[in-house]
């Protein structure tokens, strides 16, 4: 019970220092938080097994790779949708560039054919 006691005690630690890290990336909190999912769990069928101090251990291991592999992937879709939507900007602006210019040689035609009537 007492190897539970302090495995609860790391999981404690380990959530709160995923709640309160600030500037990180998903990957980063995704590791932070598996981690303390992982060691929860890891501390709960460690106790049932007898060994909860290596039920931590693993779980938390686990917890983090999955958490940073789930975060990584969250990290490079919004760095995706970024660019995609540099992309729509940029092809926004020169359209908007394109329908001017194309105002602007109306304009030209019409005055050309006007002085040409007379």
């Amino acid at each position: 019970m007492q190897n539970l006691t302090k495995s609860l005690m790391v999981l404690m630690i380990l959530g709160m220092s995923a709640c309160t890290a600030g500037g990180l990336n998903r990957t980063q909190t995704g590791a932070l938080g598996g981690a303390a999912a992982g060691a929860g769990l890891g501390a709960i069928i460690g106790n049932q097994t007898g060994d909860a101090g290596a039920g931590v251990a693993v779980g938390a291991a686990a917890g983090a790779l999955s958490g940073a592999l789930i975060g990584n992937q969250l990290d490079g879709q919004s760095a995706e949708r970024a660019r995609i939507e540099e992309l729509e900007r940029r092809n926004s602006e020169e359209l908007d560039r394109q329908r001017r210019e194309i105002e602007e040689l109306r304009r030209q035609r019409q005055q050309d054919d006007y002085y040409r009537r007379y």
